[in-house]
Formats: C-alpha cells, structure tokens, sequence
C-alpha cells in the first residue's frame, strides 16, 4: 500500500511552488500526496491543477497594529488543529511536511498531536515565523541555505536541502522556447522580471538602457514589468514597431518556465522561488533583492549566490545607477563570464533539491 504524504503551506507562491515539486517526485516514487491550505488562497488552485487533492484550513496570523486580533488568529488556529487531526486520522497520513505560511501551524500541530513524523522546510535564508513555530518539534528542518542554521531550533536535526524546482522549470526545452518567442539562435537573450508586483526601480532603469541594449545588434530583450507598471513602463520605453522586434514587454509571462530556458541573462529580485528556479538552470543573474522584505532576506538569499560566484548583485536603490548598467552589459557583451557564472550556479545543484527533500520524507516516515 502506498505511504501518504501530506504538503501544507501557503499564502505566497514562494510556499507553494516547492512543495509541488516535491509532490512530483514523491509521486514519481509511488507516494500518495495530499494538499493542505487555505481555502482561498492560491494553492486552492495551484494543487488541484496539479492533480494533488486538496483540503482547506482557515488560519491567519495578526496586525501588529491591532493587537486584539491576535486573540482571533489563535482560535482560528485552534478550530483548524481540531479539523486536522480528524482530516490526517481518516487520510492515513504518513509524514506531514510544512513549506510555511500560517496554515502550516495548525496542520503541523495536528500532525505532531498523532505523533506522525514532521519535515518542515525553509525556503528563505530567514526562518519565516510560521516555520519556526511547526519546527520546533519536527522530525526534521531542511534549508535552502546553510546560514540559515543560526534560526533552527535546539536539538532539531538538520539538512541543507536546497529549494525544490518544479520539472515544469527543468524540463523546459531551450531550442522549442526559443522558437516560440521567436529568439534566434544566436542572439543573446536578457530577461527581466521583478516577481508578480513587479518593480518599478528595475523598470525604469532597464528604460534608461534600451538605446545601449538596442545598439547590440545579437541582443533581445523579454521585460515583464508587473501588471501594474506595463503602461508606465511601455510609455518609459517608446518602443517602435522595429524595436519591439527586439524588445518584448509584457505585464506578466504564464510561460515562466519557457522564458528561462530561452534567456543567457537574468535581471531579477531576489526571492527564494526565483533564485531557485534560475540557479537550477544555470542563468547568469544580475539580482537586486526587494529592499522591505522580512529581515531584509531577499539580500541575504542572493548574497549566497554571489559569493558563489554565480550572480552580480545591486540594492534597488542603485539599479539607476552607472554601475548596474555596466554590469548588465558586461554580462551580456562577455560570454566568456556568462561561462563562469553559469558554472557557479550549476556547481550548487539546485536541480536536485527536490530529490533530497524527497529522501530526507521517505526517512522520517
């Protein structure tokens, strides 16, 4: 009979995203997998699409602004501890493993309530608190970065995992992507992105540098600017009919995993999701982390890829600057380092995180 594993996080696709490639490759071993998470938020939709039955659970955490809301987030807590441990009683569950997001707490309670093995895994290099709260009992603590340690709670054996990639992003096909963005084989590809807000300062700098892009004859450009900065951006840019040959901008790509497979250059925020994503590809990278993230954790999480040698960091506040711009062309002028920096990023074999998140499941179970 098939073991059951239970995924629960959510919230951000940040959460979410790992926790379905790890259902892959679970899945892909003759596992069951199981859903958990908020009713309405976006892995409602994201884990039936992929084909893993879902259940939800209120939970929420509390405005430090309004202090008595935290008596509300706690029942509500509460009341979806109760529901889980009948929901992981009549599933069979296995082993429970929590991504983050407040509705992994009252999953994760539940689980350790029925003394059902616990993995919890981090995908920032900041222990989010809703993770430091279901790791304090876990079987296990997988990390995406090792410096992450300092966060793990006494006595919790830990494993640096890295951050599972879906095979969606892997398995990609560079030559049929580029086919269906119409990029030439020879061209030298930049995409940038600022995750699904957006960000306005990398916007408005890649305006500033449309003439020396363009001036690259080997060069395209794919600029997804956010939903909310695209009239801004293209009215910034005043591209002609000739330069949107080159320069395609978007508000959003749903074709993410293509669009990776077709870039040799990546301009982008610092997000655990992202970073993953790109490393395991092996795409040279020119981050410049979200300044008002928690624990200011996007600088943290690049900071371990340009020390690796893998990526070109700048703060948002200096992306106007004339710094940025000669790295980005550097980047895109040298093959060269494009070589060495892909090196890098290959050499942290991101690819294989799902795999190792995998076996340290199947060993707690």
């Amino acid at each position: 009979m098939a073991k059951t594993a239970v995924l629960t996080g959510g919230g951000t696709a940040g959460h979410i995203y790992p926790a379905l490639a790890l259902a892959e490759r679970l899945q892909m071993r003759g596992w069951r997998v199981l859903y958990a998470g908020t009713p309405s938020g976006i892995e409602a939709r994201l884990a039936p699409e992929a084909g893993i039955p879902f259940t939800g659970f209120t939970a929420s955490g509390f405005d430090r602004a309004r202090p008595w809301t935290l008596v509300s987030g706690v029942a509500r807590i509460w009341m979806s501890e109760q529901r889980a441990k009948r929901w992981l009683e009549d599933v069979g569950a296995d082993v429970v493993i929590g991504f983050g997001g407040y509705v992994s707490v009252p999953v994760v309670r539940a689980a350790e309530a029925l003394k059902i093995p616990v993995v919890v895994h981090e995908q920032n290099s900041v222990m989010g608190l809703a993770n430091k709260m279901a790791a304090k009992h876990a079987s296990a603590l997988c990390l995406t970065y090792g410096c992450t340690r300092k966060d793990a709670p006494a006595g919790v054996p830990v494993e640096v995992t890295g951050n599972p990639v879906r095979q969606l992003v892997m398995g990609a096909s560079r030559a049929r992507a580029r086919e269906a963005f119409g990029i030439p084989d020879e061209a030298v590809m930049l995409l940038v992105f600022g995750g699904s807000l957006g960000a306005r300062h990398i916007n408005q700098a890649m305006a500033a540098l449309k003439a020396d892009l363009l001036s690259r004859d080997a060069v395209r450009v794919m600029h997804v600017t956010g939903p909310k900065e695209l009239e801004a951006t293209e009215e910034a840019l005043s591209l002609t009919s000739e330069e949107r040959e080159r320069y395609q901008v978007l508000g959003y790509q749903d074709r993410m995993p293509e669009a990776l497979a077709a870039a040799d250059v990546i301009v982008s925020r610092a997000g655990a999701t992202s970073l993953a994503e790109i490393s395991a590809r092996g795409i040279p990278s020119v981050l410049v982390p979200y300044p008002h993230a928690t624990a200011d954790h996007q600088t943290t999480n690049a900071r371990a890829w340009v020390d690796s040698g893998a990526a070109l960091m700048f703060p948002d506040a200096e992306v106007e600057g004339a710094a940025f711009k000669e790295a980005v062309l550097a980047l895109l002028d040298d093959p060269q380092m494009r070589a060495r920096m892909q090196q890098a990023a290959c050499a942290a074999d991101s690819a294989n995180a799902a795999e190792r998140l995998a076996d340290v499941a199947e060993r707690v179970a």
